[in-house]
């Protein structure tokens, strides 16, 4: 089709022409309401941007002589984080003497990751970076999805024993007045 006889098409027909394909032997053009396309497409943009889930990363940082309820406590902030659906970096830091005993932060980054395995799996295996020695764990990608569905679950038995409630206090009320003495 000639390209004076599309044009006379697309007025016709009140429409735009818009080439499509122009490195295409023969360039390929397309009847359309450009505005229209252009709306649709920013909001595709806009809806996809929408759905990114945004990750963050916390940090945790340990040292290598940690006492065993401090060792606990950090793991609970890093349990709490991987519930969170957020990433956790964990750094342990050498000190003086320490730089030259890796292995034991390595068995240490181990041990946490063994702990917290049912929450998170490990994204990044320990790595030495100057005195530091850093582990990313991430959580499951089921397990948001699984925790959000026992809420939802959760205030469906809520609603519905609140509504039990309600259809059950007009019934006690009528039962009360039937047994209250009459003087």
């Amino acid at each position: 089709m000639s390209i004076g006889e599309a044009l006379r098409l697309a007025q016709d027909s009140e429409l735009d022409l818009v080439e499509v394909a122009p490195m295409a032997r023969p360039p390929v053009a397309k009847l359309m309401d450009y505005g229209k396309f252009k709306y649709e497409a920013a909001q595709k943009a806009r809806e996809s941007r929408r759905n990114q889930a945004l990750t963050v990363i916390k940090e945790m940082r340990l040292r290598l002589k940690i006492d065993p309820h401090d060792y606990e406590t950090k793991k609970g902030h890093v349990e709490r984080f991987l519930k969170g659906g957020d990433k956790v970096k964990i750094t342990v830091m050498f000190r003086g003497r320490e730089q030259s005993r890796p292995e034991m932060g390595y068995r240490l980054l181990q041990r946490l990751a063994a702990d917290v395995s049912e929450l998170g799996v490990v994204e990044s295996n320990p790595k030495q970076d100057g005195r530091n020695m850093v582990m990313v764990i991430a959580p499951h990608r089921n397990a948001q999805a699984l925790q959000q569905a026992a809420q939802s679950a959760k205030g469906r038995e809520a609603k519905a024993e609140a509504e039990q409630n309600k259809e059950q206090a007009p019934v006690q009320q009528q039962q009360e007045t039937e047994q209250a003495p009459t003087a």
